[in-house]
């Protein structure tokens, strides 16, 4: 008689590869592992995380590289709305979080899975995301999280595992890495807390460069596409773009944010590329959309940015969010440059056909070239008019 199929999302730390030892030898599953790729992982981690899965018994391993899609699908929408949580966070781990519990439930429906199982503790957002998806995509999947449900600490993982002959140093880095295309999340004593910044160690990317440069992003319809002389794919252009700035310690924040489940939390993260792009992707818009187009887009690039990392993509009126935002990028073309240097970074200014500064039409606080001052007085009358009405009939109440 064969086993049930279980899907599990596998990254190849202890959570995931005590599932794996748990569904298949105590809960009788044929596991099948899936690792999803958004942009975090090198061929030979790859390799590495592949080697681990077969190693702990796994049936089956696969890889599921959604980079392309992941920016296609996500990351540019959050460009096209300036997305940063509270100001400060690209969503740089959150965001690709759907898009991992996404990859999986369709590789579910692939294999004709009964079962689908995470890692995730019962303690972060990333719970909610993965459940979420799951529910909507496999609702008659067993959706199943060990280590959320049998509340496990490290050292019980850790044991079962030795009991189980798998014996590997599982000591546990002071700081704990999640990296994708979009940026890189740190987490450490110092961010537990309300104080505390993480040290210069703690940084994935130390600071190397020690001179000074300047970048030129190339845009065309709110889409980076090259970098200085070059013409890249967006991806291409992310990447490249993170190589050049990381080095200068640039994009390194903490953010504090409101969790899923209802509490506060702070999170270091390093997204250089990110960063940039969206600043830089701003100035451009600044000068090329109108007031109107700039107010509107704010309010909903952030309802955009909320809804995405409390895991809510699949919401169709996300849909009706990206058409708005990619309406409006029509003529968000152009250059933007950038002056980097250890620790710090300096829009310089932009470049565009459709900058709507154009001194044709005049140059503020200095010339006009297409009304009078008569025209002024009038319209200056005409606005000030209902606040004017309504200032002496106060007055007269009183």
């Amino acid at each position: 008689m064969s086993k049930p199929k279980v899907i599990l999302a596998f990254s190849g730390g202890l959570d995931t590869s005590f599932c794996v030892k748990y569904l298949a030898d105590d809960c009788g599953y044929e596991v099948h592992s899936a690792l999803v790729d958004t942009g975090g992982f090198s061929a030979d981690e790859l390799k590495d995380i592949e080697a681990k899965a077969y190693s702990l018994g796994v049936t089956s391993h696969v890889t599921l590289d959604v980079v392309e899609k992941y920016y296609n699908d996500c990351i540019r929408y959050m460009v096209y709305g300036n997305v940063l949580k509270n100001n400060t966070y690209p969503l740089s781990v959150s965001a690709e979080r759907v898009f991992q519990a996404t990859a999986v439930a369709e590789y579910a429906n692939k294999i004709g899975a009964k079962a689908i199982a995470h890692g995730s503790t019962g303690a972060g957002n990333d719970q909610v995301r993965f459940d979420v998806v799951f529910q909507i995509m496999v609702p008659d999947c067993k959706v199943i999280t060990p280590i959320r449900d049998m509340k496990l600490s490290r050292e019980a993982e850790i044991d079962y595992l030795k009991a189980k002959g798998v014996v590997r140093d599982w000591t546990k880095s002071a700081y704990s890495i999640n990296k994708g295309l979009w940026g890189t999340s740190v987490g450490g004593k110092e961010t537990l807390t309300s104080y505390g910044y993480l040290p210069e160690s703690a940084w994935p990317t130390q600071v190397t460069a020690t001179g000074e440069e300047t970048v030129k992003l190339h845009f065309e319809k709110g889409q980076l596409v090259g970098i200085n002389d070059e013409t890249l794919t967006p991806v291409e252009s992310i990447r490249k773009l993170t190589d050049i700035a990381a080095p200068y310690g640039v994009g390194r924040d903490i953010h504090v944010g409101d969790t899923i489940i209802g509490i506060k939390g702070r999170v270091g993260f390093e997204a250089a590329a990110p960063l940039l792009i969206i600043k830089a992707h701003h100035l451009l818009e600044k000068h090329t959309l109108t007031k109107q187009q700039l107010y509107w887009k704010q309010t909903l690039g952030e309802t955009y940015g909320t809804m995405l990392h409390e895991g809510q993509f699949l919401e169709p009126v996300m849909r009706n969010f990206e058409t708005f935002l990619a309406d409006t990028q029509s003529n968000v073309s152009g250059t933007v440059q950038i002056h980097l240097a250890p620790y710090r970074y300096q829009l310089l200014g932009i470049e565009s056909k459709f900058d709507l500064m154009s001194s044709i039409f005049g140059s503020y606080g200095e010339m006009n070239n297409t009304w009078t001052g008569d025209d002024v007085r009038g319209f200056s009358k005409i606005v000030s008019n209902q606040t004017m009405i309504h200032r002496k009939v106060t007055e007269a109440g009183l």
